[in-house]
């Protein structure tokens, strides 16, 4: 049977069993996962994932069986078919683990990974949590990087440096 990719995202409040819903209806409409990620954001929850979906069902269709389960009333749900051109990527293997932390401020998240463009270092997931605190708000930003192995220590040291700049703790570790 044929098929063809797309990508469905959701925003739901977040509840006990929201993820299994989400994929026992694929499951049930014979739609397969491949990469996926869920996480609490504020009191909802946020689920994205790659979908192989049969030639013979639409998109809309997809979203309309998610949205008419019990609980979704309210969720935002979007599937749209894949389009993206065949074209070089930048690596996706994980050379290294960096978390970031400290008090938290406007600009944060762009100073970082502004590093990492000048270090040709992809991106390969990140994780920021916001956590209110009686004093100050917290910040903690989780990294998995793919450096260029001659790039490295001078990532990881210019990265060093503004986080320093910036208040935060950093902390890494070499994967592999």
């Amino acid at each position: 049977m044929s098929s063809y990719k797309a990508l469905l995202s959701v925003f739901s409040h977040d509840r006990v069993g929201l993820i299994s819903d989400i994929t026992g209806t694929l499951f049930d409409l014979g739609v397969n996962l491949e990469d996926t990620s869920f996480a609490v954001l504020g009191s909802g929850g946020g689920l994205t994932s790659i979908l192989v979906v049969p030639d013979d069902m639409t998109p809309n269709h997809v979203a309309g069986e998610i949205a008419a389960l019990s609980g979704f009333e309210n969720a935002d749900i979007d599937v749209k078919r894949l389009s993206l051109p065949e074209s070089d990527t930048p690596p996706t293997d994980i050379t290294h683990r960096i978390k970031c932390e400290g008090q938290d401020q406007p600009g944060l998240l762009a100073r970082m990974t502004e590093v990492f463009i000048d270090f040709e270092a992809n991106i390969v997931r990140m994780k920021s949590d916001h956590i209110e605190g009686e004093e100050e708000d917290h910040f903690i930003t989780r990294f998995s990087v793919s450096i260029p192995e001659h790039k490295a220590d001078a990532c990881l040291t210019t990265l060093g440096n503004i986080t320093e700049r910036l208040g935060q703790k950093l902390s890494f570790e070499k994967v592999g």
